[in-house]
């Protein structure tokens, strides 16, 4: 099968339907962490807005600049997020890293929408802007302290 054959392949509708209605495109007014990512290959970029209730993300806002491929990773990731603990967003981090990279299974539910991804284990270019959400969000989550949020 020639590359352009799959890359057509690889732009599924699901996936282009998630990328088309990402959650949480709105910045928070008063986010206790802010991370900016970017893929050096691709110039995707994926800024994370959050807070914290307790343990849990109880506020998200997500500025994103991808790929379809990374569009689709963050609308999943936002229709995920809230409510989640640093745990599991690290959790399902590894599990997309370990699905992209090492053969490894679609990360676990809430997260399990990712799966729509695995054809994208083929395309390593690819991979960096697809885990942009999850990494900003996780090293924001790194950020957070105590502080509150408006």
């Amino acid at each position: 099968m020639s590359e352009n054959t799959d890359l057509i392949k690889l732009y599924s509708g699901q996936i282009l339907a998630l990328a088309a209605d990402i959650p949480h495109t709105e910045r928070l007014s008063a986010p206790q962490a802010t991370i900016k990512r970017r893929s050096p290959l691709c110039g995707s970029t994926v800024t994370v807005d959050l807070c914290l209730d307790g343990d849990q993300i109880s506020k998200f806002g997500q500025d994103v600049k991808a790929c379809a491929l990374g569009q689709a990773a963050a609308s999943v990731v936002g229709g995920a997020i809230i409510g989640r603990t640093e745990d599991e967003v690290r959790t399902a981090q590894a599990q997309l890293k370990a699905m992209l990279k090492s053969d490894g299974p679609a990360p676990d539910a809430p997260f399990d929408g990712l799966k729509v991804l695995l054809p994208a284990k083929e395309f390593r270019n690819r991979h960096a802007s697809i885990m942009l959400a999850l990494d900003a969000t996780v090293e924001a989550l790194e950020q957070v302290r105590n502080a509150s949020c408006a």
